[in-house]
């Protein structure tokens, strides 16, 4: 899938061609089509597998259960919560070093099948052990959680190399690939919540737990149907020189305005927008003032929600992925800052006086969430892709990710210490009001930082000239060793 050591020509000689099927129904199917034709069907397989089912379905199913895990199994508050959910988060923090790994250290002759055999075994052996075992000490359950956490990380950067590399290959269809990724997972988290709170109820969190195993073996067979180049009899002698030019390549890329200022960007608009959900989440279910949902109804909740991040991937691709990056951000970021009073709303029960159920004002309040943060989300990752270095592609976009992750992080743990401070616990929620507005005024400051982010036509190249320049500074490889094609080999140009 992945063909590092091929030209594009070469790849573009393999693509077969198909015939558009008549009408405005078929459109959606033609796209599809369209992608897997001219990606190969494996690569389609691979994203629908990682981000559908691992990332949507089962990241469902496990933010549900371990929230109830947290809460009625280990019986945490709820900024204890905030803190380990920030923990099990850490390996998406160095999603460079995945990354480096499946640019640079092939396993048995290949760069991406066997990093998704590892994520599917990881996932296996941590969901089994934390639903096997009863009464887990904290400690031991936070380390599998972070295990598990590590498989769906490795894939994510696995699938995302991909991404990346095709998005260089075939920049106008980078949107259409992000997009693919996007509704992939809306539809997989819609499903995942949809039974999640069911399951919750009927086999409890430890439950929940097992059926994870199932996405964790979706990703042992990607690792086995992909398509890649074989590259045998790899020198991993020379494995210490490309992560010295990958260092080398990555620097240099980051050198440049305009890719450190959209990095820097990504990480302060995450971080000030203070996430204190599970502040929220204890106050649905154990408030005695609060509307008390049911698993059931919790799960419900998110699964409506997941619509409006699924009419958001819907929303850019069809109308908004050719306007430029600066005004999406700043109508979303707005939008996301306006939109969290809601939250301030139904904790004051305000909506009450109106007649308006608070089951009715959560599921809008979680819609508007979801389709906000979406439109935030998609040009985002789009401009990630093309801030990608050729032939480091998958180090380059997961050290971006990384950075955004890195402000979700501090997000997390920042939004669990406000709660701290004010003293919002299992049983006492009165300033939970007063966190709110705190998280809301601070979703609006990132309006203040978009001179950061370009605002150009978002379908041309970004990395400038001379980085592109500076990428084809490499050792050529040897005709016998063709296996050792340099890991920033310049085989494309965007």
């Amino acid at each position: 899938m992945v063909e590092e050591e091929l030209p594009i020509s070469n790849e573009a000689e393999e693509v077969e061609h198909y015939e558009p099927i008549g009408g405005c129904f078929w459109g959606p199917i033609n796209w599809f089509r369209m992608l897997a034709t001219e990606m190969h069907w494996s690569f389609v397989f691979g994203v629908l597998m990682v981000y559908g089912v691992s990332q949507g379905l089962g990241g469902a199913l496990a933010r549900v259960g371990t929230e109830y895990y947290m809460k009625d199994v280990q019986k945490v508050q709820p900024s204890e919560a905030q803190v380990y959910s920030g923990i099990t988060n850490i390996p998406w923090l160095v999603k460079p070093l995945w990354g480096l790994l499946t640019d640079v250290v092939p396993v048995f002759g290949y760069r991406r099948r066997p990093y998704f055999i590892f994520a599917g075994i990881f996932g296996l052996i941590s969901m089994l052990f934390l639903s096997l075992h009863k009464n887990l000490h904290i400690v031991f359950a936070l380390l599998s959680l972070l295990v598990g956490s590590a498989g769906v990380a490795i894939a994510d950067v696995t699938i995302d190399a991909c991404v990346a590399q095709k998005s260089g290959s075939h920049p106008s269809l980078a949107a259409d690939m992000q997009s693919l990724c996007s509704l992939s997972s809306s539809i997989g988290r819609l499903i995942g919540f949809s039974i999640s709170g069911i399951f919750v109820h009927l086999i409890g969190p430890r439950g929940v737990y097992g059926l994870l195993t199932i996405p964790a073996g979706l990703l042992l067979v990607v690792g086995f149907v992909l398509k890649e180049p074989h590259t045998p009899n790899f020198a991993y002698g020379q494995v210490h020189l490309k992560f010295q030019d990958a260092a080398s390549s990555m620097w240099n890329t980051l050198k440049y305005p305009e890719v450190w200022r959209p990095c820097l960007y990504m990480y302060l608009s995450f971080a000030l927008s203070l996430n204190i959900y599970e502040g929220m989440f204890y106050w649905y279910t154990d408030s005695k003032e609060g509307p008390t949902f049911s698993k059931e109804a919790i799960g419900y909740m998110l699964s409506i929600g997941s619509v409006g991040s699924l009419l958001g991937a819907f929303l850019y691709q069809y109308g908004l992925k050719d306007h430029p990056f600066r005004n999406i951000l700043f109508w979303a970021q707005l939008v996301l800052g306006l939109s969290g009073m809601l939250d301030l709303v139904l904790v004051l029960r305000l909506n009450l006086k109106f007649g308006i159920p608070d089951y009715l004002f959560a599921v809008i309040d979680e819609s508007i969430y979801q389709l906000t943060v979406t439109l935030k989300w998609m040009p985002l990752l789009v401009l990630s892709s093309k801030l990608c270095p050729s032939g480091i592609e998958g180090t380059f976009f997961a050290f971006l990710m990384s950075i955004d992750n890195a402000g979700l992080f501090s997000s997390t743990w920042g939004g669990g210490l406000l709660l701290h401070l004010m003293n919002v616990t299992r049983t006492r929620f009165d300033n939970l009001w007063l966190a709110i507005l705190i998280r809301n005024v601070l979703r609006l400051a990132p309006l203040t930082l978009l001179f950061l982010v370009s605002k150009g036509d978002p379908a041309s190249s970004i990395i400038p000239n001379e980085a592109q320049d500076a990428k084809a500074v490499e050792d050529v490889p040897d005709s016998k060793d063709i296996e050792l094609v340099s890991l920033v080999n310049n085989v494309d140009s965007r």
